[in-house]
């Protein structure tokens, strides 16, 4: 399936690090030219002179913070100016946070549901309908496993991928029959910088997880098949199944035994006295 990608053009959010660039990486292996979205510069045009040098790709570079509602509509229209046809958006600009209730930030939550729900929300509606009109192209929606259940110390990052599991599906089944695929990845435990980013570093040494080329690989492996989501991994299949049999109450209170982040160590007092 090289061939429905050469010479295309994919645009990806997200784009600087993590699952992101590994997207990058791949689909400029296949012959694809990218837009690159994300907010720092820098690692975007390292990125850019990699994927040129190695691929002879074109790289189109924007700065953006989608957290900022003006900005969605500001791509779309810099990319139409240009006469960029997507033929693959991938929404995978996002952020997590893991903490208790005492130490939650509500404008940073705030902000993730503007960049998790809304931004990709807006970024699916705008760019569709092209896709649509010339009945082929593709949209990939980064979710997560925890979109298949509620999960404390993670409420509104689970809650975001939530939805964009459920709005994902639901345009996949109006969008099938026009030669349009819209498919949500659903990964587990990732071996990127989100936990960092979500507060908890460290956190990811403790368990087991994917790299991106694994997930991503996934990923194109059954947007080609033209799945409506995909849970990269048999454990991490599984693990999203669980929760449907068993009771709310259980799925939510398991949660917190593993998402539970860990107390900070307090300085006993003779340590403060000799200080």
């Amino acid at each position: 399936m090289v061939e429905a990608y050469a010479d295309r053009w994919a645009m990806i959010t997200g784009a600087s690090s993590g699952i992101g660039a590994e997207f990058a990486r791949k689909l400029a292996g296949r012959g694809m030219h990218l837009v690159l979205v994300a907010r720092r510069r820098e690692l975007m045009e390292e990125l850019a002179q990699e994927l040129d040098t190695r691929h002879g790709t074109n790289s189109k570079i924007i700065v953006s913070d989608l957290s900022d509602p003006s900005e969605p509509k500001r791509i779309f229209e810099e990319i139409s100016q240009e006469g960029i046809e997507l033929e693959l958006l991938v929404n995978s600009a996002g952020f997590g946070f893991v903490g208790e209730i005492d130490g939650t930030d509500l404008e940073r939550m705030l902000a993730m549901i503007r960049l998790n729900v809304s931004a990709l929300t807006e970024l699916t509606y705008l760019f569709l309908p092209g896709m649509l009109a010339r009945q082929h192209g593709a949209i990939i929606n980064l979710s997560s496993t925890t979109g298949f259940q509620p999960v404390a110390h993670m409420s509104v990052y689970a809650a975001t991928k939530a939805y964009v599991l459920h709005f994902t599906e639901s345009i996949w089944a109006e969008a099938r029959d026009r030669g349009v695929t819209v498919m949500a990845l659903c990964p587990g435990t990732t071996d990127t910088n989100f936990f960092d980013v979500a507060g908890v570093s460290g956190w990811l040494k403790k368990r087991r997880s994917h790299p991106p080329s694994k997930v991503v690989r996934a990923a194109m492996k059954y947007l080609e098949k033209r799945r409506q989501y995909i849970v990269p991994g048999w454990g991490n299949y599984f693990l999203s199944l669980a929760s449907r049999f068993a009771r709310r109450k259980t799925v939510v209170t398991q949660s917190m035994k593993y998402f539970r982040p860990t107390p900070k160590k307090k300085k006993n007092k003779s340590s403060k006295e000799k200080s």
